[in-house]
């Protein structure tokens, strides 16, 4: 079995004050990107992942999933590969996604015994952002990022990403966004706005990046997530292709479009 692990940008992200919880409320607007891991399970004597990337931690989204996945039904052994392409610490959602995507694969193996109500509460106990990629496509996201409303498939639109050489821890973020007064906004009429709370937080390549794309004419342009990845749109792929032609220096970066629901949740 096979399937796509898509990254993700926020178009729009208002963080409200932590509450009696500890954890912070959110309102956001999710879209899934064509920039994908991939991962595989196919049946093997001992449970095992294998990763193209060196530094996966020991602990991480996929084996919290699978431990609370086995928690709920008995599962075949697999062995599981992931091939990373979305970088770390970058806000672009490729730990959710892993996770969500492993999901997926061990209700088909569970030959339907994982059900749909098992996957959402265990997405949920692996991270905020993993309910979102077992939804796909486009998404409000409100609550802690459980209470999703899909949106319907709109125009495509292509981006270019890029990652300043700078990571971004989240913890640290909500720490310093807490520091700060702020508004903890509606959903915009137009949920393009680019409008993020944590860019008031974010390092100041993040900032020059984001100011560079838009003097290069997007649509729209907004850190994504906690950062650090930055995005654009632009109006067709040879314009994206222009503008990440002249991001040298800049960091690592990518152009890519947004995928329809039915695409980002390809299972194969």
């Amino acid at each position: 079995m096979k399937t796509l692990c898509p990254a993700k940008i926020n178009s729009f992200l208002s963080v409200g004050p932590p509450d009696g919880s500890g954890f912070h409320p959110l309102r956001t607007v999710f879209h899934a990107l064509s920039l994908a891991d991939e991962l595989t399970a196919e049946p093997a004597a001992q449970d095992e992942i294998v990763c193209s990337w060196a530094d996966l931690p020991a602990e991480n989204t996929l084996t919290k999933a699978w431990r609370l996945a086995r928690e709920y039904v008995e599962l075949p052994l697999l062995r599981v590969s992931l091939i990373k392409r979305i970088p770390a610490e970058s806000g672009l959602g490729g730990g959710s996604s892993d996770a969500a995507a492993l999901l997926r694969l061990l209700a088909i193996a569970s030959r339907g015994r994982l059900e749909r109500d098992n996957l959402f509460e265990i997405a949920l106990a692996v991270g905020a952002d993993v309910p979102f990629f077992l939804v796909g496509g486009s998404a409000l996201a409100e609550g802690y990022g459980e209470r999703l409303t899909p949106l319907p498939d709109g125009p495509q639109r292509w981006l270019v990403i890029v990652r300043p050489p700078v990571g971004v821890s989240t913890a640290q973020a909500y720490c310093e966004l807490d520091a700060r007064k702020r508004d903890f906004l509606e959903f915009p009429q137009d949920l393009w706005s680019g409008h993020n709370d944590f860019m008031l937080v974010a390092p100041e390549e993040c900032r020059r990046v984001a100011s560079w794309l838009q003097g290069q004419g997007a649509e729209a342009a907004g850190l994504t997530g906690s950062g650090s990845a930055v995005y654009a749109v632009f109006g067709s792929e040879e314009a994206a292709q222009g503008v990440q032609a002249h991001a040298e220096g800049m960091g690592d970066s990518w152009v890519c479009r947004t995928l329809t629901r039915e695409e980002s949740l390809w299972t194969s």
